[in-house]
C-alpha cells in the first residue's frame, strides 16, 4: 500500500463505513461509477465485513473476492453461510514459513465446503487459492482467476445480467433511502413517534399497532415532499 499511493496510474479514497450496514460507505456506490468514468480499469472495494449484514458490497462489485487468513483463528467454523456462498473466490492469504501448512489445511476445508453450496446463476464454480503477500506467491493464480471470472461472465452474459441487476437493486436502494430521511427527519413525524414509543414501552400498544398508527397519520395528515 505504501508503494500503491505513490503512484499516479493509482487512486485511493478511505471511506469509513460508519453506521451503514453492508461494510462499506454510503456513497462507495458514487465512488466506484465515478472511478469508471475517470477512465480507472481495475476499482478494489474493502469492506470491513465480519459477517451476513456486512454483504452490500456485493451488490456493486463483478467479482467477490473472500480474503482469510491462515493460522489467525480465522477458519471455516467463523465464517458466516451467507458470505461465502457469495463469494466467487476464496482466497488464503499468508501461506508462508510456518503458516503453510495451516494455509494448505484452510484450503481443503474450504474446498469441501464449497462444494456444498448451491450453483450460482453465472455457473462460475467458487475457486479457493493460496497465496502470500509476503512473498508474492500465488498473486499471478489471483489475478489469472479473476480475468478467468471475467471471460466466462461476459461469454454467458451473467457479466451484463449481473450489471443489469444492480442498477435496479440500486435504482430502488436510492428511493428507500430518500423516503427514509425525509420521512424521519419531519418535526411532525418526529413528534409523533415519541409517543408511539413510549406507548408501545408502556404496553399500551404492540410494534405492530404503532407502526401502523404512524403510517395512518402520516397517509392522513402529511404531504411528503422530496
Amino acid at each position: 500500500m505504501e508503494e500503491l499511493v505513490k503512484s499516479d496510474q493509482a487512486f485511493i479514497r478511505p471511506s469509513p463505513a460508519g453506521t451503514t450496514l453492508g461494510g462499506v460507505a454510503r456513497k462507495t456506490r458514487e465512488a466506484i461509477i465515478l472511478c469508471e468514468a475517470a477512465g480507472y480499469d481495475f476499482i478494489i472495494v474493502e469492506t470491513v465485513g465480519v459477517g451476513q449484514s456486512e454483504t452490500a458490497v456485493h451488490s456493486m462489485t463483478d467479482f467477490f473476492l473472500l480474503l482469510k487468513l491462515a493460522g489467525a483463528g480465522d477458519d471455516l467454523q467463523g465464517i458466516k453461510r451467507g458470505i461465502m456462498e457469495m463469494a466467487d473466490a476464496i482466497i488464503i492469504n499468508k501461506a508462508d514459513g510456518e503458516n503453510q501448512t495451516a494455509a494448505k489445511h484452510a484450503r481443503r476445508e474450504f474446498k469441501n465446503a464449497v462444494h456444498l453450496m448451491p450453483q450460482k446463476d453465472h455457473g462460475w464454480p467458487t475457486q479457493v487459492l493460496t497465496c502470500s503477500g509476503l512473498n508474492n506467491t500465488g498473486i499471478t493464480e489471483v489475478i489469472e482467476e479473476i480475468d478467468n471470472y471475467k471471460t466466462h461472465a461476459t461469454n454467458n452474459l451473467s457479466f451484463t445480467k449481473k450489471r443489469n441487476a444492480q442498477e435496479l437493486y440500486w435504482f430502488h436502494q436510492t428511493i428507500e433511502d430518500a423516503i427514509k430521511t425525509n420521512f424521519y427527519n419531519r418535526p411532525e413525524v418526529i413528534a409523533k413517534l415519541a409517543v408511539l414509543e413510549q406507548e408501545v414501552l408502556s404496553k399500551k400498544k404492540s410494534p405492530f399497532d404503532a407502526a401502523g398508527g404512524i403510517v395512518e397519520f402520516v397517509t392522513t395528515n402529511l404531504k411528503i415532499q422530496l
